[in-house]
């Protein structure tokens, strides 16, 4: 399912082989590092411009079966120790890059020391939606959105002109599937209309008014679904706002490290366990969907479901993110960049200064009209 090679980050394999399993890819010509380009499916050399292409795998992607990895001894299949670091101020989680000997967190800039790594073990991701866009079109979607906002810091405005305040990371999320069948009752709602008079006098009139006639109704309903996405990261700060939180999952591809060389890569905080809670929940709301459609008529009500979930399956995939992280007064203020679509999202930051002398200029040109209007006047 995944590749004999990884180029991002460094870990060793659970089984008896310890064969390293995420290695990183040296260019043959000059031994630089090769990144993944993003948009392509190549690896490329930023030194000597050498590239490889990525041979796509041929395996389709692979659903694992949950009830065996919500037991203890399904957890040891299918995952590995990689080298991690915890972010003290934000509780983010993120790979080590081998050539570091110390980083910032990708999302509250905090420094991280290489000397406090820990080894962890994870779900080897099963499924990867490759960056759509590079860095440089993302910090220029980023610095363009900034330059046109009102009221800006000037330190904002400036911190957008380095790209090495953006940064691309892989995002964890849980998907899952499951064969649902349910039974429920409830009621189909009918329209109908009655005229009444309302008003007095000149402004009397006739209405329609519509009421509903309510019937009982009972049923069952039956479906796959497919690909519940069910976050699986969380931290204090510098949570990932839903208005870029849409991913094509179409774009997934099985799971190969050759597309994490030179991003960072998160851990996922929350459990499988606890995804898959969140993922029942979405699964009811589908259901009484479901069940709103079979009880047909113009309006419905679900009193009950009852819903059982079979042949439940999940993947551990990762998407596309690029962040930018930056403090103001004190405070942090993260932007967000879709980095399959480009959509952009973030709390910004006033100038209390701009605003003042905005309101002043104001205040001087209300004062200088009626200044010019009292001096007409007295003529």
């Amino acid at each position: 399912m995944y590749s004999e090679q990884c180029y991002h980050f460094f870990s060793s394999m659970s089984d008896t082989s310890t064969q390293k399993s995420e290695l990183k890819k040296s260019c043959v010509n000059c031994g630089a590092e090769l990144l993944y380009a993003p948009g392509t499916t190549v690896l490329n050399c930023e030194y000597c411009s050498h590239t490889e292409e990525i041979i796509p795998l041929e395996n389709e992607f692979e659903e694992l079966e949950l009830k065996a990895y919500l037991s203890e001894m399904g957890g040891q299949t299918h995952s590995e120790e990689i080298t991690m670091l915890h972010c003290k101020n934000c509780g983010a989680n993120q790979h080590v890059e081998e050539n570091y000997k110390s980083l910032h967190c990708v999302y509250c800039s905090m420094p991280l020391i290489v000397e406090d790594a820990y080894k962890e073990d994870w779900i080897i991701p099963g499924a990867v939606l490759p960056f759509q866009i590079d860095q440089e079109k993302a910090h220029t979607v980023f610095k363009n959105w900034v330059q046109k906002l009102w009221f800006a810091p000037n330190k904002l405005k400036k911190a957008t002109l380095d790209p090495k305040n953006t940064k691309g990371l892989y995002l964890p999320y849980w998907t899952f599937d499951a064969q649902l069948d349910a039974t429920y009752t409830g009621q189909r709602g009918q329209y109908y209309y009655v005229t009444k008079t309302v008003g007095s006098g000149k402004n009397r009139r006739t209405v329609q008014e519509r009421r509903t006639r309510w019937y009982p109704a009972s049923g069952s309903i039956s479906g796959f679904v497919d690909d519940i996405l069910e976050k699986a990261s969380k931290q204090r700060s510098g949570i990932i706002p839903k208005k870029i939180s849409k991913w094509n999952l179409k774009l997934l591809k099985p799971f190969d490290s050759s597309f994490l060389a030179g991003f960072i890569t998160e851990k996922y905080t929350i459990t499988l366990k606890d995804g898959h809670i969140e993922a029942e929940k979405e699964a009811r709301i589908i259901a009484n969907r479901w069940a709103r459609r079979d009880i047909g008529g113009d309006t419905q009500r679900v009193s009950s479901i009852n819903m059982k979930l079979t042949e439940e399956t999940f993947k551990h995939i990762l998407l596309p993110v690029y962040v930018s992280a930056y403090k103001f007064k004190g405070k942090l203020y993260n932007f967000y960049v879709n980095g399959e679509s480009g959509k952009l999202s973030g709390k910004r930051p006033y100038s209390f200064w701009k605003i003042f002398f905005f309101v002043l200029l104001i205040l001087s040109v209300i004062a200088l009209i009626v200044f010019f209007v009292n001096q007409a006047e007295s003529q």
